[in-house]
């Protein structure tokens, strides 16, 4: 029997540490620390399109990390954090692979919650990719877009993959059945409703018909292992392009590491997505 079909058996102790990533990575408070140094480091070496606003709320917000080029593919990567922690500063780090590799970089902010909900997360994700198709050419974004992004960033770019600025997608570490998440801690901030984990899991929608790899390490959490092999298996089932990428040896706080490097596993995916 599979962890997940072991689900309704599970005491509450037991469902909660299933989804807590920072307790079942010893050092994840240095990684996430060392991350955060770096990305500080990275916007303080290129601060020229920082903290454009796409929205009205606190978090809405671009930092822009364009080429000289114009027309250089663009990743768009979004913060994780279970939709309720961390911000866009502390990610920036993470495109310096594919920056470093002649390709622009976007990074939205989004409301956490519980100022917003799942739904308006997902709408407020569409309407930066709104705005970055309409304002980005004047930033010097103007190429083809592969939208990425890491734990609930990699749920979001599954929910966002339909957006008509995206050309594929990169989903890391990703969260894309949301049912199980309503019996753990993590609802008691994102009060998911019925309604919202059925439209909002990508698990439970039409598939999207544009290149989507998906990635996870294979030290990761069951679930998050489980998430992406089942995403990846239907998507196959359809005939949908995109490769499944274990990353041996990673688990959640490491496997980034493959997208900051410039010769990172991750890194190396993202021009076979654009074909």
């Amino acid at each position: 029997m599979s962890f997940m079909a072991k689900w309704g058996l599970l005491s509450q102790a037991e469902r909660d540490a299933a989804y807590n990533n920072t307790a079942a990575v010893a050092d994840s408070a240095v990684l996430s620390a060392a991350r955060e140094v770096a990305s500080s480091a990275f916007r303080v070496a290129n601060p020229m399109h920082l903290d454009l606003r796409y929205g009205p709320r606190e978090r809405n917000t671009w930092d822009l990390f364009p080429q000289p080029d114009p027309d250089a593919p663009c990743i768009v990567f979004i913060h994780g954090g279970y939709w309720q922690r961390n911000s866009k500063e502390q990610f920036a780090n993470l495109i310096a692979g594919p920056h470093a590799n002649g390709w622009a970089a976007a990074l939205p902010g989004y409301t956490l919650a519980p100022d917003a909900t799942l739904t308006q997360i997902v709408a407020e994700v569409h309407a930066a990719l709104d705005w970055l198709a309409d304002r980005g050419p004047a930033h010097g974004i103007n190429g083809p877009v592969v939208l990425s992004g890491w734990s609930a960033g990699g749920h979001l770019t599954a929910a966002c993959l339909d957006h008509p600025l995206v050309k594929a997608g990169l989903a890391i570490s990703g969260v894309f059945e949301l049912g199980p998440i309503r019996d753990t801690y993590l609802n008691d901030k994102l009060r998911l409703a019925e309604a919202e984990i059925v439209a909002l899991s990508p698990m439970r929608q039409p598939m999207v018909p544009k290149p989507l790899a998906i990635a996870y390490g294979t030290k990761e959490l069951p679930p998050l292992v489980s998430d992406s092999r089942d995403l990846h298996a239907l998507r196959a089932s359809q005939h949908l392009p995109g490769a499944l990428i274990p990353v041996a040896g990673a688990d959640h706080f490491t496997i980034v590491h493959e997208l900051r490097d410039a010769e990172g596993v991750l890194t190396r995916q993202l021009p076979l997505l654009l074909g």
